[in-house]
């Protein structure tokens, strides 16, 4: 797939209930259970903010996932069928200087594939 090809990519204008649990539990990898529920909270009340996808890659170190991907792969098709995708939600880990992805990595994924430029709405603590 080209990342030329035009596709317009549908978010919605907040997050869905199950991603919250989803970013506890990774960032629960990362920091002990108080401070991970108290990032999400933080997340929760956090105001909806744009970042083009090429800044939020660069910033947070993470590679791109291609189409190899089985999470990338199926939320490729959910933005060709024009499917509203959840926000993403994003730590600012300041003693590391960089951003944690904590949930909507696959999401981001995909959408780079058809617009580097693109802006992404998300939530970040």
């Amino acid at each position: 797939m080209s990342k030329k090809e035009k596709v317009e990519v549908h978010w919605l204008n907040k997050p869905q209930d199950h991603n919250y649990p989803a970013a506890i539990s990774y960032l629960s990898l990362l920091y002990d259970e108080k401070t991970a529920v108290s990032l999400v909270k933080q997340l929760e009340s956090a105001p909806l903010v744009e970042f083009k996808a090429k800044d939020i890659f660069r910033a947070s170190h993470l590679s791109l996932l291609g189409v190899s991907n089985l999470h990338v792969r199926r939320d490729i098709k959910k933005i060709k069928s024009g499917e509203l995708l959840s926000p993403l939600l994003l730590i600012r880990d300041q003693t590391n200087r960089m951003l944690i992805i904590a949930d909507g990595y696959h999401l981001l994924c995909a959408a780079y594939r058809f617009d580097e430029d693109a802006l992404i709405p998300c939530k970040i603590a």
